[in-house]
């Protein structure tokens, strides 16, 4: 942080760049985060004073997991769990030698780790469905690939596109339906046993960053192309009902709070700005300027917006 705009109510720091991050967003497991830093990851818990097991915010690491590439991205599978004996998580990587890796840990001794080769580019997100049935990796190859991971991670259908693959989305009210967004700023939805494309809507700007699908409304999905947010509502119309510049010089990363389908954060730059925002509103309810960006995350259930700076961590409670 540079000392400007809202400061963090909480903050973990790291001993190097946090390069890219994640909490859980599943109940049995949400006080899970995994950060990437440049040669491992580590897995802890971040309890908050809103708990009834916490009376303040406290932070307790739970392991270091050695990652032998940088980490572009980092997911949860749904098996992950902190409440069954042995523990179980299970976590997707994206490396930079266009690999995936799979780490399973029970938090003791047991741990494993499996690759999954397929790309030929850097891949630049992962995903999984919510059933368990897919991992989802997109890559800058102009492909979006399905893992089987009921079949040992077999690699399964595969999307090819005319532009780079920068994420792709699962909805749990949505089963089977996949939204992958290309840079280019075409955003498919798919029914993926099908291998058809239900619907696709474009921004007028590009190059598109991210994507995110709203858990409150399904028929809502964002964007961030350059550095104007979009919003869609897909039962209405194939034009986005809001097209909002939020970023002068271009933004990374838009993500809906999954408590509100009106309130979303962001992170662009110049200066790696963070936003909070309800979508309909001129200005955010959370600015601040980070030393560098390392991710963008919301709590699974608790108010918080998470990002990281640099060697920080940062978390904002938002008022929904």
């Amino acid at each position: 942080m540079d000392g400007k705009g809202s400061p963090p109510t909480h903050l973990i720091t790291f001993p190097e760049q946090i390069i890219t991050f994640e909490l859980s967003p599943y109940e049995w497991s949400q006080n899970l985060v995994c950060i990437a830093l440049l040669d491992k990851l580590v897995l802890g818990s971040a309890r908050f004073a809103e708990e009834n097991s916490a009376e303040c915010f406290e932070w307790h690491q739970l392991k270091e997991i050695h990652h032998s590439s940088r980490s572009h991205c980092v997911a949860f599978a749904p098996e992950t769990s902190l409440v069954v004996i042995p523990k179980v998580v299970v976590i997707a990587s994206a490396g930079s030698d266009y690999k995936v890796r799979i780490f399973s840990s029970d938090l003791e001794q047991q741990d494993t780790v499996q690759l999954l080769e397929g790309h030929g580019s850097y891949v630049n997100h992962v995903s999984w469905d919510p059933d368990g049935e897919f991992l989802a990796s997109c890559s800058d190859d102009n492909t979006c690939v399905l893992w089987k991971c009921k079949e040992g991670y077999a690699q399964g259908p595969s999307f090819f596109f005319g532009s780079s693959v920068l994420a792709a989305k699962w909805h749990p009210e949505e089963p089977g339906h996949l939204l992958i967004a290309e840079k280019s700023g075409v955003i498919h939805l798919y029914k993926v046993h099908l291998k058809t494309a239900m619907l696709s809507v474009e921004s007028d700007t590009n190059p598109l960053s991210y994507v995110d699908w709203s858990l409150q409304n399904s028929a809502y999905i964002t964007a961030m192309a350059r550095g104007n947010m979009f919003v869609w509502d897909l039962k209405n119309s194939s034009w986005p009902v809001e097209n909002k510049p939020l970023h002068d010089e271009c933004g990374n990363v838009v993500k809906f709070a999954p408590h509100s389908e009106n309130i979303v954060a962001t992170i662009g730059r110049p200066k790696a700005t963070l936003k909070v925002m309800h979508i309909k509103n001129k200005m955010p309810q959370i600015e601040a300027k980070l030393m560098l960006h390392g991710g963008l995350c919301w709590h699974y259930q608790l108010p918080y917006v998470v990002a990281a700076s640099d060697r920080k961590l940062c978390f904002w409670k938002v008022t929904l």
